[in-house]
């Protein structure tokens, strides 16, 4: 089972912490994701993903595993940043599609936004 590496992951609390404190910010109606330079070659994803956002733990894991393999396909804009992705309630609504749209544009953006600084 391949799995998301640890080396990819946010792991512990320190370093949720240290996203939230000195975040670059984008967002849409289904998501928001936090983002800062981590100072090595490949990209960190943290989830934050509650109950009381997304009720069904179905709906939970989709938005996980969508997050996840967006992550995985898009190293040209993760490279180099900590992330922290939090989803709003309409996500719980959203077809896969859309989330995938979503997160795909959020990438983008940050790194775009975090390139200039």
């Amino acid at each position: 089972m391949a799995g998301f590496p640890r080396q990819n992951r946010l792991l512990r609390p320190a370093e949720f912490r240290a996203v939230f404190e000195r975040a670059t910010r984008a967002g849409d109606g289904l998501l928001t994701v936090l983002a800062r330079p981590n100072g090595l070659p490949h990209g960190r994803l943290g989830l934050a993903v509650g109950r009381r956002k997304i009720a069904l733990a179905t709906r939970r894991n989709t938005v996980k595993r969508v997050v996840r393999e967006s992550f995985r396909a898009h190293p040209e804009y993760t490279a180099g940043l900590d992330f922290v992705v939090l989803p709003k309630p309409a996500a719980a609504r959203a077809e896969r599609s859309e989330l995938r749209a979503s997160i795909d544009r959020q990438w983008r953006i940050l790194h775009q936004r975090l390139a200039r600084t």
